[in-house]
């Protein structure tokens, strides 16, 4: 976790900060409470799963469709439905950076400055945004509108440079088009992303990450699902294999080798089989690709570790054992060589 001092986030997460603490009273203000029926929707998240900690991720998101980002509120409220330490919450919320840890504005713009979209233009677009905005990195503009971020990567080299808007995609952007994006996201609109889903916000796309719609009625939602999320440059390799007739070669299946657990006479065979061992088996036997076969196999209590994994021997005060010849009495051949 990283808490700067004076960080009122870093004295609400870890306990550890004792620095004074000078919140921004209008932001303070402004933040929407985590209700009760906030509090039902995290216990229906929570029931996704079979151990409650697993809900911690969209609920953290949850918190962010609520409240903008993860706020010392919210990483208390985590902690408390989910029996855990707010420095537990905190550590996973400082780790992604989906996860905002002071205000955002109503749209978070994320310009892709990794080699391919800088190579294009895409440093060109950040520093024309920011230089538009009066914001750096992970700032938001004075009235709200907009959070701006440079992303490592977007995953859509294809049509780079990219810029995002609250995760939807706008490609193949300049320095122009993306000034004109930001400059209709400040007055309010919603400009069609290229592809995928119509924009909302921040929030509600948070919303969404959490699990739930963030669509104001059934018509809005199906509108946005059946949106189109591919376009030429993600499917030229697939049309140009159909007009060459090019498929990928069958995979060819073998014979099955028997399991060492399903050797005749094994030490676990038949009935003095345990029940981990018997499910394992059926893992394996019941795979449908070698891929499959393969990954059942590794994972089979009898499949003995690959050379060099055994895990080290370790002494009483949990030092590495040393390795034999360089006992009491004898010298190693760095300390020969010292």
């Amino acid at each position: 976790m990283s808490a700067l001092p004076g960080s009122y986030e870093g004295t609400a997460v870890t306990g550890l900060d004792s620095s004074p603490v000078e919140a921004r009273p209008e932001v303070l203000a402004e933040l929407p409470p985590l209700t009760a029926q906030t509090e039902a929707e995290a216990r229906e998240i929570i029931a996704r799963y079979p151990q409650p900690r697993s809900a911690l991720l969209p609920m953290l998101h949850l918190v962010q469709s609520v409240q903008g980002y993860v706020s010392p509120e919210g990483v208390g409220f985590c902690a408390r439905i989910l029996g855990l330490t707010k420095a537990e919450v905190g550590a996973v919320a400082t780790f992604y950076t989906m996860y905002k840890r002071h205000p955002t504005g109503r749209h978070l713009v994320s310009v892709c400055t990794n080699t391919l979209c800088s190579f294009l233009g895409g440093k060109r677009i950040y520093e024309a945004l920011s230089a538009d905005l009066g914001v750096g990195h992970d700032q938001t503009a004075a009235d709200g509108s907009v959070t701006l971020e440079h992303a490592e990567c977007l995953a859509a080299c294809d049509y780079a440079p990219v810029v995002t808007v609250d995760y939807e995609f706008y490609d193949q952007q300049d320095v122009e088009s993306a000034r004109a994006l930001v400059a209709a996201l400040r007055r309010g609109e919603k400009p069609l992303p290229t592809r995928g889903a119509p924009l909302t916000d921040f929030r509600g796309i948070s919303r969404q990450l959490a699990g739930f719609s963030q669509h104001p009625d059934v018509a809005a939602e199906r509108a946005a699902i059946d949106a189109p999320s591919a376009g030429a440059p993600t499917l030229v390799g697939v049309v140009l294999a159909a007009e060459r007739g090019e498929t990928a070669p069958p995979m060819q299946e073998g014979p099955r080798p028997p399991h060492p657990s399903q050797a005749q006479g094994g030490p676990l065979d038949g009935a003095a089989k345990t029940p981990e061992v018997r499910a394992a088996d059926t893992a394996v036997a019941s795979a449908d690709t070698p891929a499959e076969r393969a990954g059942a196999a590794q994972h089979h209590p009898d499949t003995p570790e690959p050379a060099g994994r055994q895990p080290a021997e370790r002494g009483a005060e949990g030092t590495d054992t040393p390795p034999t010849g360089t006992g009491a009495g004898q010298q190693s051949s760095v300390e020969r060589e010292v």
